[in-house]
């Protein structure tokens, strides 16, 4: 005779129809509470997701309006897409019984780890951030900094790109960009251009001065609007040299045009008309020794 143990009974008392049914019966209600669960977070994300996608569509219609930078608003708009879709993932998983508590927990903990490793990529990103909202400058502008001056080819959310008079690529970080003082060359349609030379005491000092407002007032480039009219004055009586200025508002564009068109032409004028423009120099005496105190 073959005796069965008391789990084996048991197992087999379980997988009898009744047992069975009985067991699915117990189990009914949770299942069906776990069901209607289900049910409510399909419902939820549907809606959510209806609600998320709507938002994206304001907000880029808001930006557009705004004339937001394009890599700002691209950035903005991938944001706050990604922070709805995790308040819909947390709400999500309250209603499946989750504690929100603790995801927001781990999030918040990954999060300070990855920042204290990223830190300096953060202070670029940052720095790009407050240049995109703040505009100090645009794609096309001629910017000097303390790290190099150039035109503004593009502006990311970590480098600003330069290019160079002598076309070199410059990849300046936004960090330091946002923190230093920048001057934006090309930001009005107009410029003063303030030009000097000098020219020595005994030189014709009227005539120095008719050559080098002529020069200015009657170049096609030279603007003559209201309170914006040639000047040429007197600066200083340096040591050696009586300092001429001359200003003159020009059109941004044809700034350096005008200027290099200045020195040619007041320095060809004044060798015509006699006048000395001074310089720099050392005479050397060589006296020739006694040859009997030698």
């Amino acid at each position: 005779m073959q005796i069965v143990p008391v789990a084996d009974t048991k197992a087999l008392q379980d997988l009898k129809p009744d047992a069975v049914a009985a067991r699915m019966k117990s189990l009914l209600p949770g299942m069906m509470n776990f069901g209607i669960r289900l049910l409510i977070v399909a419902v939820i994300v549907l809606v959510g997701i209806r609600i998320i996608n709507s938002a994206k569509k304001f907000l880029e219609k808001t930006f557009e309006r705004m004339e937001m930078e394009l890599s700002l608003r691209k950035f903005l708009i991938a944001l706050a897409n990604a922070m709805m879709y995790l308040l819909l993932g947390l709400i999500a998983a309250e209603k499946l019984g989750f504690n929100p508590t603790s995801i927001i927990a781990v999030i918040g903990s990954a999060g300070v780890a990855i920042a204290l490793s990223l830190q300096e990529s953060l202070s670029n990103f940052a720095g790009g951030i407050v240049i995109l909202i703040m505009k100090p400058f645009a794609v096309g502008d001629y910017i000097v900094v303390s790290q190099a001056e150039g035109t503004v080819t593009s502006i990311g959310l970590i480098y600003t790109e330069l290019l160079t008079f002598d076309n070199k690529s410059v990849v300046i970080p936004n960090g330091g960009l946002a923190n230093s003082s920048i001057t934006n060359v090309t930001a009005e349609d107009s410029r003063r251009l303030d030009f000097s030379v000098g020219i020595s005491y005994g030189s014709d000092l009227k005539r120095a001065k008719e050559i080098l407002f002529e020069a200015a007032d009657t170049h096609p480039f030279a603007l003559h609007e209201e309170g914006r009219m040639p000047e040429v004055m007197v600066l200083e009586l340096g040591e050696s040299a009586v300092i001429l200025g001359c200003r003159v508002w020009v059109r941004t564009e044809n700034y350096w045009k005008l200027k290099f068109y200045l020195t040619e032409t007041v320095k060809c004028q004044f060798d015509e008309s006699g006048i000395v423009i001074p310089y720099r120099q050392v005479n050397v005496h060589i006296e020739e020794m006694d040859p009997e105190r030698a």
